[in-house]
């Protein structure tokens, strides 16, 4: 994959994580605020101040992902963001973050 698909690939993504929790937050099913800076989301869990960050790396074309339980690292494998170390996909594991940090289950799932 060149950077440039790289880029477009995660910035699809960030965008439609930020878009999904703004939904959450408008149908008051989650109470989070999302913060964009360049290819940082920073997602805030209101109600205790908890935060996960999600953010692309382009020289490993890896996204990253921050949040209480750890420090995951997904690479593109097919349509899916696949975690380095365990195989896990990354919408299955941010829904865990954002569900344990926010207090509601909530399941996220990859675009289209």
């Amino acid at each position: 994959m060149t950077e440039s698909e790289f880029l477009k690939q995660a910035e699809a993504t960030l965008n439609h994580i930020e878009a999904v929790l703004e939904e959450l937050a408008e149908q008051d099913v989650l109470d989070v605020e999302c913060a964009r800076s360049g290819n940082v989301l920073e997602i805030e869990l209101v109600d205790n101040g908890s935060k996960i960050i999600v953010n692309s790396q382009a020289p490993m074309q890896e996204l990253w992902l921050a949040a209480r339980s750890g420090g995951f690292h997904f690479k593109q494998q097919g349509r899916d963001w696949i975690n380095t170390r365990d195989g896990s996909e990354f919408f299955a594991v941010l829904s865990q973050a954002v569900s344990e940090q926010g207090g509601v289950q909530v399941q996220l799932r990859k675009q289209g």
